[in-house]
């Protein structure tokens, strides 16, 4: 089974590098980084990855993995070719995931109907057409959501249950030693924090 991570500038690094850690521990699985060209992608905090493909070269895949990124909104007015290419290579997925504010890219392209995102995009996940979970991993038919940033692991974790069944998923959160502890989410955090938080996120939009 082949799985492909989506790269483009300024994603979000452990967007991709937690389920890649996860989907790379099966050992039937072998994955491919996709891009606009194979020239080297950055990351929003300095990590490079070689691209194995372009969206012109790779139209077909089994699992696809969206990241997000801090500069959603950015990405939304112009993709770089992002939202094409999962509009194109959608109808030959099993599985087309993303993890934070990739979610918004699987609205965009009009592929999704119930998702959850990191906290600070649920609204521009809303005015897409898209019911917003804040559940931490959303199934919606063959479309696989997780929350923000972290939550790459468990929703990359919940696919190989889905896919693989449930002792393959034991056995690879025990092999990454993977053991959360009951996570601090936005919608249970002290109101000032949480505003904080919005707010400075809200200015790294501007």
């Amino acid at each position: 089974m082949e799985a492909t991570f989506v790269l483009y500038p300024n994603m979000t690094a452990l967007d991709f590098v937690g389920p890649f850690e996860v989907l790379g521990s099966v050992p039937v699985v072998t994955t491919r980084f996709v891009a606009a060209t194979l020239d080297p992608v950055t990351s929003d905090n300095g990590l490079t990855v070689l691209p194995t493909d372009t969206f012109s070269s790779l139209r077909s895949t089994d699992i696809v993995v969206v990241p997000g990124s801090g500069h959603w909104r950015e990405l939304l007015k112009d993709s770089g070719g992002v939202v094409e290419w999962l509009q194109a290579v959608h109808p030959t997925t099993k599985w087309t995931t993303s993890v934070c504010t990739g979610s918004t890219l699987l609205a965009e392209a009009g592929l999704v109907s119930k998702a959850t995102t990191h906290w600070a995009a649920r609204e521009d996940l809303e005015t897409r057409g898209v019911e917003v979970s804040t559940d931490r991993v959303v199934f919606d038919g063959k479309v696989v959501s997780g929350a923000g940033v972290s939550a790459g692991i468990d929703m990359a974790l919940r696919l190989v249950e889905a896919e693989f069944g449930e002792m393959v998923a034991q056995a690879v959160q025990v092999g990454i030693e993977y053991d959360p502890q009951p996570p601090r989410a936005y919608d249970s955090i002290p109101p000032e924090i949480a505003q904080g938080l919005k707010a400075a996120f809200e200015s790294s939009q501007a």
